[in-house]
């Protein structure tokens, strides 16, 4: 797999998406209208870059799944690595590793906390995407994957404010 730097979080963009079913339209809009005049040629310029604009995008989508994959390898392998270790390993960097970490842990398929003074994991847990049962989704927050204790008419997550 091919990795760029902060391909995980600038990498796709709904706007590029828009821009290449601009440039679509523009290019068929050309080529059905204007069969007459040799403009028709620029159709297919057009349709082209949509395309290369359009691939590019999914190909950068399909790539997100695969960095997590990678990420919640390391997780399998050995559950107290830090996030710095991560990086080093798979040459990740250290920015898109945080982010991927954090997509896991709101996806549900990683829970477990951090240490504040080493940065290494504690207590993760690597999860399945529908694995959760229905005694697990009172113990953590589905948001931030915090643990939660249900203490009298709790209905929101006390780190992140999200409903429970």
């Amino acid at each position: 797999m091919h990795y760029e730097r902060n391909e995980y979080q600038e990498g796709f963009s709904i706007c590029a998406l828009i821009i290449a079913g601009i440039f679509l339209w523009w290019g068929f809009n050309i080529l059905l209208d204007d069969m007459a005049n040799w403009w028709w040629l620029f159709g297919f310029f057009w349709i082209l870059i949509g395309l290369s604009i359009m691939s590019s995008q999914i190909y950068k989508l399909t790539n997100r799944s695969k960095l997590r994959n990678v990420v919640k390898q390391e997780f399998e392998q050995n559950p107290t690595i830090s996030i710095e270790m991560i990086a080093s390993n798979t040459g990740i960097t250290v920015k898109d590793a945080r982010a991927i970490v954090l997509d896991l842990k709101a996806r549900g398929e990683l829970r477990g906390k951090f240490s504040t003074k080493t940065g290494e994991a504690k207590h993760v847990e690597v999860t399945a995407p529908n694995q959760v049962t229905s005694e697990e989704t009172g113990k953590y927050c589905a948001n931030c994957g915090t643990p939660v204790k249900r203490e009298g008419n709790a209905v929101y997550c006390a780190f992140c404010g999200a409903k429970l």
